[in-house]
């Protein structure tokens, strides 16, 4: 009896989603990983390097250029820092060395890295991106405003998507002081503040950017957010407040979703 044997089927290689790198530098850390830019998660482990002390702009290009090594890297890069971007050049510097203030940040780092595109933003922006494609924000029109509570209070402000970049809303003087000065995180816990006084703070604060921007949704971050249940409910604003979703990775994703565009 004869029998055939029919080749096997072949097997369709596995789709691969398609991947950015994004590095989130702040005043202690230099975190970096590959995102998957489809779903707006983390597709690698993060690395995690301590920021250089001092953080003048060349310790940091160089521990940035090791992060992007160790992943072995050769595509495009999104960056992200503490300061106002202007066609990457630095304007300010937040827990970073001044020397950053007129920094032609972009090429500073395509210097270290090589062939690699480079793309530099401001890390709020970068966070504000990020939640409004895959966190918080998703699917939200009109005004979103995002405010990161941390030791100052970081601000990112989008219509329909579209980002209004370095809004610095932290830095606006509400009732004589400025409202990070006011109302960030680190400024409950320097006071030890109740949650109900802290809160009445923050209030003041968003009552003034509903005053100003009217907008439509307010998404609160920083680390503070994990705990938003305590905070959240005792808020007197008449604005949609939701917590942020992507928490300590949206610096991350953002600067990858801002080089995707190179």
């Amino acid at each position: 009896m004869n029998s055939t044997n029919s080749a096997p089927e072949p097997v369709p290689p596995t789709s691969q989603p398609p991947l950015g790198l994004g590095v989130d530098i702040g005043g202690s850390g230099v975190k970096g990983a590959i995102v998957n830019l489809d779903a707006g998660t983390l597709h690698t482990e993060r690395i995690r390097i301590d920021t250089p002390k001092p953080a003048t702009p060349a310790a940091v290009a160089g521990t940035v250029a090791e992060i992007v090594t160790q992943f072995s890297w050769d595509g495009p890069v999104g960056i992200t820092v503490p300061a106002v971007v202007k066609a990457g050049v630095t304007y300010s510097a937040a827990n970073i060395d001044p020397s950053w203030i007129g920094t032609n940040a972009e090429a500073l780092f395509a210097s270290y890295l090589g062939d690699r595109r480079v793309t530099v933003l401001n890390d709020a922006d970068a966070a504000g991106i990020a939640e409004l494609q895959f966190g918080a924000g998703r699917g939200e029109k009109g005004l979103v405003i995002l405010l990161t509570f941390g030791t100052g209070i970081g601000s990112a402000i989008l219509y329909d998507g579209v980002l209004v970049p370095n809004s610095e809303l932290g830095h606006l003087e509400v009732n004589g002081k400025e409202a990070e000065h006011r109302a960030a995180a680190s400024v409950r816990e320097r006071k030890k503040l109740s949650w109900t006084d802290w809160a009445a703070e923050v209030s003041t604060v968003l009552n003034t950017y509903q005053a100003l921007f009217s907008p439509d949704l307010f998404i609160v971050g920083g680390g503070v957010s994990r705990k938003s249940e305590k905070w959240l409910p005792l808020l007197s604003v008449n604005t949609r407040i939701v917590p942020a979703q992507l928490r300590n990775t949206a610096g991350i994703v953002g600067g990858a979703l801002a080089a995707r565009s190179l």
